[in-house]
């Protein structure tokens, strides 16, 4: 006789008792208590003990043999509501939420369009939805809805084409049920209503999860631990189809991105996935894909890493021998490595996954399997999440226990190969090479920027390196096919991140080379943009160094680079928000950032309408996602910008600047303003305009 639904959860996994799941199925005893061919069955019976004495009880459940390819039975239309007991139509039932009369779609009414809504009386309970034919006294049980934490409510929408009426969706773990009404507000009351009861329900925990507690409580007794495995198929490797997800996933929920299925449905597909790593000849794509789906949906993290634990279990319990013999047994525990990582798991399976390495590591001590276990312990200590999954060529590297090779451009120094790893920093690596170089002792700040021709950007102490070499190589898969130019390829490169100090560089060491090449390639880039006599200037004055050595050469060129106030100036789009109460929409600006002021100007105009000297500027702070706030004199400025932790890298980092330099030098003859054509300045504090070529203009004498 079958056991009333969700009973077997309190016998089925204690230790003393048997769980043998044929099919591991075991998500599916989590749902609404079917009856149908996915029902499965119980055996109690009590083995005499050889010494007479009363022996533990066993279940043995077993499960039919299913057919039919996976997604005929995740899109399986039968639900059974044997939960609840026929009943007749309650009166004045104390667990009403909420009833009334509503129309309802067929089953299938997406595929048969053309089959009109019924009208229902629904009685909505602290359990159930109910239907019944009427209201009134004898009216007919149509059927009941169990309502369980995993259920979810979307809508109400209004299905214009299809029927006019505003609909509300409660998925249950086999079919949905649609709820409409002519009526926005009473959908929306039934909306509430039913959400309300779903979130009152406690959580439902699958049979893997009550495993996993068992053998955390078991973990200090490994002959117990071992017992666990053995009693339960569910956990160990199989060459089976995996029914359910082994955690609780919400029913019906639809995953956001176009190609994917239901939670549910994806996780199902995810493990057909893993276990065709075993016979892919190319594993890379296919991880990366994997990978992917993870990141787009987090809840599958915690799901994967579960399955990888399974796979990598060994077909009888604890890795064997023949698991170490098994090329392909490799493919998981690879994958494995690959999403340690990138990925976190969370606490509880965090802690089950830590102690199979643990185990694998003293099952098998000097086997391979032992390295890698090694390895992803390691790996999960150091993985704070990544913005991108890793690259085919980090895949590559990570399957075989091994660290990445970056190359990074050094004006003056050519490529630097740098070694990294899945967590190493900008920050890292830009440190690294200033050691490499000799620079740690210069009064020059440098930074790991990203470059394309004359596109770069800065990047933040904290970026892992590995997310930027994961987007160079997808940008230049996007790009195939196209004409190559002398400007494509994206690149990492160490240059100059502040303001620049040419005093007393020394003429034998790297840094000058280094200032002098990147000064150069600024200057010719346009930063700051030039005039119509700029660019004749610099290179007048260029001409009259003939004569001079190379190291001195370099270095009065550096001297009359570093009095232009606008030297390297960085510019970003941003959106300056007003801090008055209705202060109208945002306004878009060019935020320049050169070594001596920062700028806003509009976008296509060179003249700055306001400029501030970084000695007006008291703080520099975000305020939330993309915004940050500017303190100057009294005044406040609110800006957002994608890059406002880059801006407020660079901004700091002149804040931070020992000795700052006014516009022009003191010995230098007074710079040439241009005329100021802007309107008046909106913020206290913020200078007037300067303008950007008198200082240029000097080259020339």
């Amino acid at each position: 006789m079958p056991l009333p639904g969700g009973l077997w959860w309190l016998l089925c996994c204690r230790r003393g008792f048997t769980l043998l799941h044929r099919d591991y199925g075991d998500g599916e005893l989590s749902g609404d208590g079917d009856e149908d061919e996915d029902e499965e069955t119980f055996e109690l019976r009590t083995p005499s003990p050889a010494g007479g004495g009363r022996g533990p009880l066993e279940v043995t459940l077993t499960q039919p043999v299913r057919s039919g390819p996976v997604s005929h039975r995740l899109q399986s239309w039968e639900e059974t509501w044997s939960l609840i007991p026929e009943k007749g139509l309650p009166e004045d039932d104390p667990d009403t939420v909420v009833k009334g009369w509503l129309y309802r779609e067929p089953r299938g009414g997406g595929a048969r369009p053309w089959l009109p809504p019924r009208r229902a009386w629904f009685v909505l309970t602290r359990d159930s939805l109910d239907q019944f034919s009427s209201s009134g006294k004898g009216a007919r049980h149509l059927g009941s809805l169990v309502l369980t934490s995993l259920c979810s409510v979307t809508g109400p929408e209004r299905r214009r084409k299809e029927t006019g009426l505003w609909s509300v969706t409660v998925s249950g773990r086999k079919h949905s049920v649609h709820l409409c009404s002519p009526r926005q507000a009473e959908a929306e009351r039934w909306g509430v209503a039913l959400r309300e009861v779903i979130a009152s329900k406690a959580p439902l925990e699958t049979p893997t999860q009550l495993l996993l507690r068992d053998i955390q409580e078991s973990c200090g007794d490994p002959e117990a631990v071992a017992l666990i495995y053995l009693r339960n198929p569910i956990l160990r490797h199989t060459s089976g189809a995996l029914y359910a997800p082994l955690l609780p996933l919400p029913y019906g929920v639809s995953a956001p991105g176009p190609g994917y299925a239901p939670l549910r449905e994806e996780a199902v597909r995810l493990f057909l996935a893993l276990q065709a790593l075993e016979g892919a000849r190319r594993p890379g794509p296919l991880m990366q894909g994997v990978l992917q789906t993870c990141r787009d949906l987090p809840a599958l993290r915690d799901e994967l890493f579960l399955q990888l634990a399974k796979q990598t279990s060994g077909p009888a319990g604890p890795p064997g021998l023949p698991a170490t013999r098994d090329p392909a047994a490799l493919r998981y525990w690879q994958l494995l490595t690959c999403m340690s990582c990138t990925f976190r798991p969370g606490v509880a399976v965090r802690g089950h996954l830590l102690g199979h390495l643990e185990r694998t590591e003293q099952a098998l001590p000097d086997s391979e399997l032992a390295e890698y276990a090694r390895f992803i312990r390691k790996a999960l200590g150091r993985t704070r999440g990544r913005e991108l999954v890793p690259s085919l060529a980090e895949i590559s590297a990570l399957s075989r226990r091994q660290e990445l090779l970056c190359t990074v451009h050094c004006p003056g120094a050519g490529a630097c190969a740098v070694t990294i790893d899945s967590h190493t920093t900008a920050g890292e690596v830009a440190r690294e090479l200033v050691g490499r170089l000799g620079l740690a002792r210069s009064r020059n700040a440098f930074a790991l920027y990203e470059q394309r021709g004359a596109q770069e950007r800065a990047l933040a102490g904290g970026t892992l390196v590995a997310d930027v070499l994961t987007r160079f190589e997808n940008l230049a898969a996007e790009e195939t096919g196209l004409e190559d130019s002398p400007d494509s390829g994206w690149r990492l490169c160490l240059r100059l991140h502040g303001p620049l100090h040419p005093e007393g560089l020394s003429p034998d060491g790297h840094e000058l080379p280094f200032l002098f090449e990147q000064a150069h390639a600024l200057l010719l880039r346009g930063r700051p943009p030039p005039s119509a006599s700029t660019a004749a200037a610099v290179l007048g004055s260029w001409k009259r160094l003939r004569g001079m050595g190379r190291a001195e050469a370099m270095a009065a060129y550096l001297t009359l680079a570093a009095q232009c106030p606008g030297f390297g100036a960085a510019r970003y789009d941003v959106l300056e928000l007003s801090t008055e109460p209705g202060g109208g929409a945002p306004q878009k600006l060019c935020l320049g950032l050169g070594a001596k002021a920062m700028s806003l100007s509009r976008p296509g105009e060179t003249e700055p309408i306001h400029s501030v000297s970084y000695g007006h500027v008291a703080s520099c702070q975000l305020m939330g996602p993309h915004t940050l706030a500017l303190r100057v004199g009294e005044s406040q400025l609110v800006l957002q910008s994608p890059q406002v932790e880059e801006i407020m890298q660079l901004v700091n980092a002149y804040l931070a600047n020992p000795s700052p330099e006014k516009p022009c030098s003191s010995s230098s003859p007074p710079c040439q303003d241009l005329p100021d054509t802007s309107p008046p300045s909106q913020h206290p504090g913020l200078d007037e305009p300067q303008g950007q070529s008198g200082c240029l203009g000097q080259l020339q004498d």
